[in-house]
């Protein structure tokens, strides 16, 4: 087996797609809430991926061009899969132009401050794209559920943070959020590979030892943050991740499909609506999100 196949089928979080690669029938079961995601075969991801990338360099030359600035938000249970999505996006990217942000733990001086404060500092300026890699929306799932923060701390967040959003885009910031939706079954099963395989240990921590205990909690943390920051100004899009090939190849084409540049390709970057959508109530009422 090659490094790149081995690469491949090692990142992908769905078993079926291994076995779409050896002819074999996918396990709906393994799929996490909605229809079934039925994988590709690792040659047709690489080929679309490879198209995808080339339309986030045509991107690039276009916002670099007009000086526009660019924020992409990615949240999601641990293990949801934000890491190699991340990876696929800026790959191509020119490194200069393109930054991902990923906070630790705020300093006793950062907690002290206005809590959006420190994400303020890592806001795209013109001509830049910039990842958060997990936001200020850490308050609304991590902070919360494991007690970092007060239930006044929390609903203070909640109630503030449509408010700072519309300032960022009316300051001329493209906001996109997105949350990436994975289910119970698939999340037990990449966290088990992070202990279990060398190469993903760095990604362990103590919050991934709890992580299942605290399942509905953070199903319901998870629907109350939707339910509450989902605005005109800044919507909410869910990309169900329990497949990776297909998690990240609609959420680049849901990103491409949202922004103005030249020479876009339009069918080419049409997500498929059974994976990447837009959050609205009736997702949790229908059980679209995964439980």
């Amino acid at each position: 087996m090659s490094k790149k196949h081995h690469e491949d089928i090692g990142s992908n979080g769905d078993r079926a797609s291994a076995a779409v690669d050896h002819g074999a029938t996918p396990d709906p079961s393994a799929a996490g809430a909605g229809p079934a995601q039925v994988s590709i075969p690792r040659e047709e991801y690489h080929a679309q991926l490879t198209l995808l990338q080339g339309e986030l360099v045509k991107l690039q030359r276009h916002f670099i061009g007009c000086g526009d600035r660019i924020l992409v938000l990615l949240e999601g249970r641990d293990a949801a899969g934000k890491d190699g999505s991340i990876k696929r996006i800026v790959e191509h990217m020119s490194p200069r132009e393109t930054r991902v942000v990923a906070l630790g733990k705020p300093s006793d001086r950062e907690r002290g401050g206005w809590y959006f404060q420190r994400y303020v500092a890592h806001l795209p300026v013109a001509e830049e794209f910039v990842l958060f890699n997990r936001s200020w929306y850490n308050r609304a799932g991590v902070e919360h559920v494991m007690g970092f923060c007060t239930k006044e701390e929390h609903e203070d967040f909640m109630w503030s943070v449509p408010k700072f959003e519309e300032m960022l885009v009316k300051s001329g910031i493209k906001l996109l959020k997105y949350y990436l939706d994975v289910s119970k079954r698939e999340q037990i099963r990449r966290l088990a590979d992070r202990v279990q395989n060398p190469l993903k240990r760095w990604k362990s921590s103590p919050i991934d030892a709890v992580a299942v205990k605290h399942w509905k909690s953070y199903s319901d943390a998870r629907d109350a943050m939707l339910l509450r920051t989902h605005t005109a100004v800044a919507p909410w899009h869910v990309v169900r991740a329990d497949d990776k090939r297909l998690a990240r190849l609609n959420l680049i084409r849901d990103v491409l499909s949202r922004l103005h540049y030249a020479g876009k390709k339009t069918k080419l970057v049409q997500p498929d609506t059974n994976i990447a959508f837009e959050f609205t109530p009736d997702c949790i009422a229908s059980k679209r999100l995964a439980r």
